[in-house]
């Protein structure tokens, strides 16, 4: 029989404690969230106006490909990329030029033309020594607001001299109309890029994560550092200086690991040092692979937003907006 002290209760002591397991209370939270992910479809999941910041329209038979193109492409048109964008939950796309086209930019600037502004974008590339100004400005009216340099797609190699050359080159017709240059070079280039940015005087975009050389790895239970890949430190620098973006984009030329968790851990520390300029995009049509699935890896980007409030809208849409001067609400 309880006395009567003891079926008091204690009132400097206040009520009884209850023990809380914060970490099985915090797996179950995550439980909960990815439950609720999944039943959501991913066309539900991505931002409303998102972007597609690099994909390629190609049709051969209206527009024949270069005699020096690398490959010989399929056919892949304007219907098929909206198709395939509405299917991904996709609006607004950017039409960037490939290979195979050299710079003839014709099929570019007629899916840009048949797009539309309010949609689309467009990065072309040209010859600086041929391209006239008022060229230009008329692809800046339908959408242009880019020029790219290619040489990971050729193999071309270019040593600090020639590629600070070119850089200047297109600088000197980016700077006008607040386009940027976007390049697609080996990572192990980008320490070359950052000697010479400064004196460009405009914005760059790197394309397909900085094309990163992956070799494999993880047999040995070790986790990935991307900071041990030549040339990440240079591209996290300039990510840091603010007049640089890069694109999380092809992840299936790169890496061998289906879990992706080297470019994982690339794409976290690019979004940890630079929320405000990294790029998503699918690189549809997937140019020499077949069979791609490109869902899983948007999932993943979605994953690596999900601890920031409005960290996927900037990844997805806002990021690809300010870069390529959208205006939009």
């Amino acid at each position: 029989m309880l006395t009567a002290a003891q079926s008091k209760p204690n009132i400097l002591r206040g009520l009884p404690s209850i023990s809380f397991d914060v970490h099985s209370i915090r797996l179950e939270q995550r439980r909960s969230t990815h439950a609720l992910s999944a039943s959501i479809s991913l066309k539900q999941r991505l931002p409303p106006k998102s972007w597609d910041s690099h994909m390629h329209v190609v049709e051969p038979e209206r527009f024949p490909v270069s005699p020096t193109a690398v490959y010989q492409p399929t056919p892949h048109t304007l219907r098929e990329a909206l198709a395939f964008e509405s299917g991904l939950g996709v609006e607004n796309l950017v039409f960037v030029q490939p290979s195979v086209y050299g710079t003839d930019n014709s099929c570019l600037l007629d899916a840009l033309r048949r797009l539309g502004p309010s949609r689309g974008r467009g990065v072309v590339v040209v010859d600086p020594a041929t391209v006239k100004p008022e060229t230009l400005n008329e692809w800046h009216t339908l959408g242009v607001r880019g020029l790219r340099i290619n040489l990971q797609s050729v193999g071309k190699v270019m040593d600090k001299t020639e590629l600070e050359e070119t850089l200047l080159q297109h600088a000197e017709l980016a700077r006008p109309l607040n386009w940027i240059i976007e390049i697609y070079l080996p990572l192990k280039m980008v320490s070359l890029v950052e000697s010479i940015l400064p004196r460009l005087d405009v914005r760059i975009c790197v394309d397909h994560f900085g094309s990163p050389e992956l070799a494999s790895w993880g047999n040995d239970g070790t986790d990935f550092n991307p900071y041990n890949l030549q040339g990440f430190s240079s591209l996290i620098s300039l990510l840091r200086a603010g007049r640089t973006y890069v694109k999380v984009s092809a992840p299936y030329r790169l890496s061998k690991d289906r879990q992706m968790r080297d470019l994982r851990a690339m794409a976290r520390e690019f979004l940890s040092v630079a929320p405000n300029r990294v790029i998503y995009a699918t690189d549809w049509p997937h140019t020499r692979f077949s069979r791609v699935d490109i869902n899983p890896f948007t999932k993943c980007c979605l994953e690596l937003c999900a601890s920031k409030t409005g960290l996927a809208e900037r990844l997805f849409r806002r990021n690809t907006e300010e870069m390529l001067g959208v205006v939009s609400d």
